[in-house]
């Protein structure tokens, strides 16, 4: 239901007449047709002045029958006056309350020009200004009185209860110069209006003078009329009945509800307990309940899929108010189990700042298992490669950089941890990058781990076509040195801007080799990385060796990621690289590897000669002096 508004508003327009003379008049509900005249809707009902009443769409209009004079002689100094009137505003039932009633000097008397509704039967469209209004909410039908005083352009404004003693702080003090804006004379008096929202008003009192500011004084407050509707009996009323109905229905449903809960809580409480299993003790115990994963992805909404593993999607969320991915992993695929447990008993103990962080896991029963992770701001690092607008494609610099942390990573991997971990599938979409583009090695569900003693005992071929090298292919036994093989595809990927395996072309190392007998490898350089500049030729090379070497067939030659890592950092080549033995190992091995064709061996002899071309001589490699 909407407020009722009292509007106190001054109303004038210029005009020159000279007269003066002082006027006082009181009115103790004794108005009738010789001392107050009605315009539009409004009416005097036992000696009472009604405004409006519950006709829609009515302007009302109650004014001192002759014109007062606000101007003092031959002067444009207004006149002061006091005035004071009671008044109500009272609802009728079953109808919404609305607009209010003003207290106005008038030009000229009945109500041409006005309109009804919120413009009171004072205004219409064309001066619309709210900011003129002070609103008070009034709708109760109890008897207010208020007190009005203009003198030496202030204006104060005073209200409460009748028959209460008049505030001595006033409900509006404003200073406001009417010497511009006042008529000489003026009609004074009432007006209101309904719309589609009526109230009834009525004035039951009015003092007005120009010269005694106590004039309200002499209004008589006792023993008044009332318009306050009266009150049902509670008892009876329809929203007692409603409130007791409802009432009841939610005592029922409440109590079913806390019902429910209590052996929801009772169920879970017992099937958790039957949930914790031998590998939770064994590998790492950091479980995360269901329900703050649930509430953390909004419900594993739609809207907030950042990306699909092999096994199920990933998901944005917000958990205890830091961002995290959660990996949602299907109970029902092939590997889901399997990958859980190796991301658990894996990623879930290693801690390195070039590894994703895995903060927790998640189960429901017969439903998902569920991986949280670190949020990485800037996604995988195959996304920033091959699908981004070319102004966020990697600078020579900002490659070198995801290199060097991938390279770390991966040696953390193979020599910094209590055992030695196989990732068996290191490619570009595996790799994240936070918002500082830092690398994160992710996806840890193919790895293996076993003791930096022993050799890996799998025989499964595993992995990502492309990134795969031969004994993998051929054996199906993982070491560290397929991790480097992948490791340098994902080097020449990186450099080149295509991937190890695509429809339609040559793949990536008989590409290289093509450009090589061409005398042509700096054409292999990404063509967004060339725009940006910042690298030298020299540079170039040296990577795109480096690449071949970790990707070269026989597992024997291949660097170590230790080697590697140098190598980025520009420390220097270890003398193992460089060793003038080395080509004839690499010969040796191309020449028994059936694996490869001719012009692959070529390329990997030719890259390696120029690594030993070069070995007595300072280059730089990622902006460090090797």
């Amino acid at each position: 239901m909407s407020s009722q508004t009292l509007i106190l508003l001054l109303v004038v327009v210029l005009s020159n007449l000279n007269s003066i003379s002082c006027l006082e008049f009181v009115f103790n509900t004794n108005f009738n047709s010789t001392n107050i005249h009605t315009y539009g809707n409004a009416t005097i009902e036992n000696s009472i002045v009604s405004i409006t009443n519950q006709t829609v769409f009515t302007i009302g209009r109650a004014l001192y029958p002759s014109k007062i004079t606000t101007k003092q002689t031959n002067s444009t100094n207004p006149l002061p006056f006091s005035t004071s009137f009671i008044f109500s505003i009272s609802t009728y039932k079953n109808l919404l309350p609305g607009h209010g009633l003003a207290f106005a000097f008038f030009p000229f008397d009945g109500i041409v020009g006005a309109s009804s509704s919120g413009y009171l039967g004072l205004f219409n469209l064309s001066n619309d200004d709210d900011n003129k209004f002070k609103e008070l909410k009034l709708k109760n039908g109890v008897n207010y009185q208020a007190w009005i005083d203009y003198e030496d352009s202030r204006i104060n404004v005073t209200m409460a209860k009748a028959g209460e003693t008049r505030p001595i702080r006033p409900l509006i003090s404003e200073f406001l110069d009417l010497s511009g804006v006042l008529l000489d004379e003026m009609y004074v008096g009432f007006t209101g209006a309904t719309g589609q929202l009526v109230v009834s008003q009525k004035i039951l009192s009015w003092s007005f003078s120009n010269s005694n500011c106590s004039i309200g004084d002499a209004l008589v407050t006792a023993n008044l009329p009332s318009f306050v509707i009266p009150k049902e009996s509670v008892f009876r009323s329809k929203g007692f009945v409603i409130g007791v109905s409802v009432g009841a229905v939610l005592i029922v449903v409440c109590g079913v509800v806390i019902w429910d809960v209590l052996v929801r809580k009772k169920r879970e409480k017992r099937e958790g307990k039957e949930e914790i299993e031998d590998w939770e003790l064994q590998y790492w115990p950091h479980r995360i309940s269901y329900q703050e994963v649930y509430a953390a992805t909004m419900g594993f909404s739609e809207e907030n899929v950042i990306g699909f593993g092999a096994n199920g999607k990933v998901y944005k969320g917000v958990l205890l108010g830091v961002e995290v991915a959660v990996k949602r992993i299907s109970v029902e695929s092939e590997h889901g189990m399997s990958e859980f447990l190796a991301e658990v008993s894996s990623l879930g103990r290693l801690k390195h700042k070039n590894l994703v962080g895995l903060r927790g896991w998640s189960k429901k029963e017969k439903e998902n298992l569920i991986l949280i992770y670190d949020y990485m701001e800037n996604g995988s690092l195959d996304k920033r490669i091959f699908d981004c607008d070319e102004s966020l494609t990697l600078s020579w610099e900002e490659m070198i950089k995801v290199l060097k942390g991938v390279a770390s990573g991966i040696l953390y991997l193979h020599e910094g941890w209590e055992s030695k971990v196989l990732h068996r599938d290191i490619k570009a979409s595996n790799v994240l990058l936070d918002k500082d583009l830092n690398a994160r090695l992710g996806d840890f569900g193919l790895a293996r781990m076993h003791h930096h003693e022993e050799l890996a005992t799998t025989t499964q071929v595993i992995g990502t076509p492309g990134y795969m090298a031969p004994e993998v292919v051929r054996t199906g036994r993982a070491s560290t040195q397929t991790d480097v093989f992948s490791f340098g595809v994902l080097v020449l990927e990186m450099v080149c801007g295509r991937r190890p395996i695509e429809d339609g072309k040559p793949n990536l190392l008989d590409w290289l080799c093509m450009l090589i007998e061409r005398g042509d490898l700096l054409s292999a350089l990404d063509d967004r990385i060339k725009a940006k500049g910042c690298y030298s030729d020299e540079e170039v090379e040296r990577v795109v060796n480096l690449g071949i070497l970790c990707a070269c067939p026989d597992a024997n030659v291949r660097p170590t990621m230790r080697q590697v890592l140098k190598v980025l950092e520009g420390t220097g080549l270890e003398e193992e690289i460089l060793n003038v033995n080395l080509l004839e190992r690499i010969e040796t091995a191309l020449n028994l590897s059936a694996c490869y064709e001719s012009n692959i061996e070529a390329l990997v002899i030719y890259e390696v000669r120029k690594i030993m071309e070069v070995s007595e001589r300072k280059f730089f490699l990622g902006g460090s002096m090797v």
